[in-house]
C-alpha cells in the first residue's frame, strides 16, 4: 500500500488572513518570538496496494482538485508501506 501525502501552502504573495489572526493571538499565550505563521492543509491519500503511477496520480489530484494553483502550491510526498517479512 503506498499512503501519500499532499501538503498545500498558500504562495508567499498571497495574505494569509488565518495565519494572522494565529500571530496576533500568540503574545496572549505568552509567546513573542514568532514573526510569521502560515496556514495550510495536509490531505494524506491511501492506495491501494496494487496501484500504478501514485506519484503521478496524486499530483493530478493535487493540482485539479486539492489546490487552486493560482494561489497555492502544493508539494507530494510519497510513503510506501515496508515490505511484510523483510
Amino acid at each position: 500500500m503506498a499512503r501519500v501525502v499532499v501538503d498545500v501552502m498558500l504562495k508567499s504573495e498571497i495574505l494569509d488572513p488565518q495565519g494572522e489572526a494565529v500571530l496576533g493571538a500568540l503574545p496572549r499565550l505568552g509567546v513573542n518570538d514568532v514573526s510569521s505563521v502560515r496556514i495550510g492543509k495536509r490531505v494524506e491519500i491511501e492506495f491501494d496496494e496494487n496501484a500504478q503511477n501514485v506519484e503521478e496520480q496524486s499530483r493530478v489530484i493535487a493540482d485539479q482538485l486539492l489546490a487552486n494553483p493560482v494561489i497555492e502550491n502544493f508539494s507530494v510526498t510519497v510513503e510506501r508501506s515496508p515490505i511484510e517479512g523483510a
